[in-house]
């Protein structure tokens, strides 16, 4: 059952060590197929050094196992509430990567103050309340507080992102710890200062509209 898409999200879960978001068994990826709505996400507790595509795990938009020989990840409930409520996502990432969750530990949102923040999530990344791990109460929070944002810290937790691919999805978790790490080095240098937001807002339409076409740079053209 669906075992395209099984090897595609075990290779989305196996990118998260790769980029240095992950370590041990911690983290998870998820993908829901458009044509039967059910989604494969990564089991729990399997080293990512052991997994293969078979374990991957098929799960309902109710969390019922339709397929799999190991438990979903236990963050199951949280992936499955962001899919029942935004029909455009197709990929949920979590993550506990260094800097952006040290941001989450102090409850902060990471602030808009680089160009490269503003193209990629339009502003601020959120940071939302605590919730339980294995409830519906972190879905609820990212529902509430992500907006546009590709990706969202929750407090004293880590980082979930969101994409219409898993490509995007796991591009957010990428960048979102870039920044986070550029940010958190540029307060010990010294103090930051946010973008305002006319530059917020022309450096993202660039980013999303732009960027990749003859017209990315002002006064060049095909």
């Amino acid at each position: 059952m669906l075992e395209a898409l099984k090897e595609e999200v075990c290779e989305g879960n196996m990118a998260l060590p790769r980029h240095g978001l992950v370590i041990w068994t911690g983290g998870n990826l998820s993908a829901r197929d458009p044509q039967t709505g059910l989604v494969v996400i990564k089991p729990s507790g399997v080293l990512y050094d052991h997994m293969s595509p078979d374990d991957m795990v098929v799960v309902d938009l109710d969390g019922k196992v339709v397929e799999g020989s190991h438990g979903p990840s236990s963050d199951t409930a949280s992936h499955l509430y962001v899919y029942r409520h935004r029909e455009d996502v197709r990929s949920v990432i979590h993550t506990h990567s260094t800097f952006a969750t040290a941001w989450a530990a102090t409850g902060q949102p990471i602030p808009c103050c680089l160009t490269a923040v503003a193209d990629e999530f339009g502003g601020p990344v959120p940071c939302g309340g605590y919730a339980n791990i294995g409830t519906e109460e972190i879905g609820e929070q990212i529902m509430a507080h992500i907006g546009d944002s590709p990706a969202i810290l929750l407090k004293q937790h880590g980082v979930f992102t969101i994409g219409t691919t898993i490509e995007k999805a796991v591009k957010a978790a990428v960048m979102v710890e870039d920044v986070a790490r550029t940010i958190t080095y540029a307060k010990i240098v010294g103090q930051i200062e946010d973008l305002p937001q006319e530059a917020i807002d022309a450096n993202h339409d660039r980013y999303m509209n732009r960027y990749g076409t003859a017209a990315a740079s002002t006064g060049v053209s095909e």
